[in-house]
């Protein structure tokens, strides 16, 4: 079989947006790893859809808090392509209610720069990280948002936080960064296939963006 010309992990690709994501991308040439965390048959099912429209793509099983399980992703990654073009940093660590706030951004934000540094040595010079974000979080502490929604925001702000602090690195490696960053109602963008296009887009287009909004940019919520 010929290998694939680009393979694309998306993290928490087997529901929602990323599984969107997932099954939007696979062209002839591209494979895509549908990471999910535990529901293997939804993941499953991602697969042999995309699969079913003639593209290509493996589901595979890792609590992204837990070093062990992503290094034994990335390591089924090297074993099976040598190569990622690109990460989409979709799924978020430490969100689980009661959480303890600063545990959650420690979590969420070691596990998201766990990710990309385990995926470098992966990416050669041209390839995408995209991080999947929402306003509430990318505007966070500026903003005010949802009650009891300030724990979440601030878990996966310091995600792209992390990120962000890493660009040096990512720039020398010629691995572009992106995020894309979603209103809570998605504005302009009334569904999931828009916002997953956007997605999409930041990991294949030529010259991307380093932020990327879908809905209102100028986002504000309320507080309840």
């Amino acid at each position: 079989m010929q290998p694939p010309a680009r393979v694309v992990l998306i993290t928490g690709a087997s529901r929602g947006i990323g599984a969107e994501v997932a099954r939007q991308l696979p062209a002839p040439d591209t494979h895509a790893i549908v990471h999910y965390r535990e529901k293997a048959q939804r993941a499953n099912d991602v697969v042999d859809a995309i699969r079913a429209a003639g593209g290509s793509a493996t589901a595979l099983a890792a609590d992204i808090t837990d070093a062990v399980e992503v290094e034994a992703m990335m390591q089924y990654v090297t074993a099976h392509f040598g190569r990622l073009d690109a990460l989409i940093l979709n799924a978020s660590g430490g969100l689980e209610i009661g959480a303890d706030p600063g545990y959650a951004m420690r979590l969420n934000r070691d596990a998201q720069r766990r990710l990309a540094l385990l995926a470098m040595p992966l990416m050669p010079a041209g390839s995408r990280i995209v991080f999947v974000t929402s306003h509430q979080a990318h505007f966070y502490p500026h903003k005010a948002v949802a009650k009891g929604y300030g724990r979440v925001a601030a878990s996966k702000r310091a995600g792209e936080t992390a990120l962000y602090a890493m660009r040096s690195e990512l720039d020398h490696a010629g691995i572009h960064l992106t995020v894309v960053s979603g209103d809570g109602t998605m504005g302009a963008l009334p569904t999931v296939e828009g916002f997953a296009t956007k997605i999409v887009n930041a990991a294949v287009t030529p010259n991307p963006s380093t932020i990327v909004y879908a809905g209102a940019a100028d986002y504000l919520m309320t507080v309840a």
